[in-house]
């Protein structure tokens, strides 16, 4: 992989300008409805005449206290039997736009732009529940209502044995931690782990069996409204896991591997796959989601090319974004927006011109 194409460490965490957003008075999108599935062959990326202001480097994610109310919040939404979706019903993007960016500020005229941008290729926005699942919730939403069959890597019958295979091979990770469950117990983990793979390929199967678009985007929006979307997310951790593991022993052999997973492990707080489990896997969904360079492992995890526009990067090369830099031609496309690299939301509807 060529480093000079892919976005550089210096980048990351990748806050986005400094003004607050007008949103803060629009509220956030209730959830509810359905909608056209997204994910698209990347778009060009065009010229446009307005540079973001420059960006400064912040926290990756909220504030502690933020994060403990938007827990306890969750909790108290899993309890009750309210209809929420995870993904919210789609509005033109355009509007959203303008609902949420109502000031004339620098960040304000660069966010206009870069949505202004994006709609020349789709139509519309659905927000997505910004909980520290967001990253995987949005991949894996636009992964699942636009498929057309079931990806091969669900299909082999090995999946399902690699929970019992990796644990006994590695007892670090009896550490794994269920999302915001935090006292649960190892005793049952290769089952629990097990569940939520068969899980994700069931589900996934199910989906792929629809004869219509629209019938798929249904039982999508049904499927990320209950608790069985956490354990999906807990099944896509486990596949980032274990391509986190193969990536480091093929590293330590002396074998090439993507440039991405050089960074990966050149942190400090994830020098090999256990501290990545430790101090990131289990994190996530708890007090952070996914950084930039995990990303690139979401996207080989689930064998899918994720392109992102990353709004606060707008008239620079990283407006948009692809993971991995040069995916595999038979891997399928999702697309996402993210306006701060800390929340993703997916647009949908592509441009009749696109299209065709």
């Amino acid at each position: 992989m060529n480093r000079e194409t892919m976005p550089q460490p210096g980048a990351w965490p990748g806050a986005g300008c400094a003004e607050t957003p007008a949103r803060e008075a629009g509220g956030e999108a209730r959830a509810g409805g359905k909608a056209a599935a997204g994910g698209q062959p990347r778009p060009a990326v065009r010229c446009p005449a307005v540079r973001c202001p420059a960006e400064h480097e912040e926290d990756m994610y909220r504030a502690a206290d933020e994060i403990e109310k938007e827990k306890e919040l969750l909790i108290h939404e899993r309890g009750a039997s309210e209809f929420r979706l995870s993904v919210a019903p789609e509005m033109d993007i355009m509007d959203y736009c303008k609902k949420e960016w109502r000031g004339n500020t620098q960040k304000a005229t660069c966010m206009k732009k870069g949505y202004e941008e994006v709609s020349q290729k789709f139509t519309s926005i659905r927000r997505v529940r910004g909980d520290n699942y967001c990253a995987l919730r949005a991949t894996l939403f636009q992964a699942m209502s636009q498929l057309a069959e079931l990806p091969p890597w669900l299909q082999d019958p090995e999946l399902m044995l690699l929970p019992e295979k990796l644990i006994r091979k590695y007892s670090w990770i009896k550490q794994w931690k269920f999302g915001l469950q935090f006292d649960g117990k190892s005793e049952d983990l290769v089952e629990k782990i097990k569940e939520s793979l068969i899980l994700l390929r069931t589900k996934w199967a199910s989906l792929a069996e629809m004869g219509t678009a629209e019938a798929r985007q249904i039982a999508c929006d049904e499927l990320f409204t209950n608790e069985e979307e956490y354990s999906l997310y807990e099944a896509v951790k486990f596949l980032m896991l274990n391509k986190a593991i193969e990536l480091y022993d093929d590293k330590e052999k002396g074998k090439e591997v993507p440039f991405f997973s050089v960074l990966l492990f050149a942190r400090d707080t994830s020098s090999d796959p256990g501290q990545l489990l430790r101090n990131h896997l289990n994190q996530v969904g708890h007090t952070g989601g996914l950084e930039q360079v995990e990303m690139f492992l979401l996207a080989y995890a689930v064998r899918h090319t994720i392109q992102v526009y990353r709004l606060s990067k707008y008239n620079t090369e990283e407006f948009i974004t692809v993971y991995p830099t040069d995916p595999p031609r038979a891997w399928p496309v999702v697309t996402l927006i993210a306006e701060d690299d800390r929340h993703y939301n997916v647009p949908v509807r592509v441009c009749e011109e696109t299209s065709l």
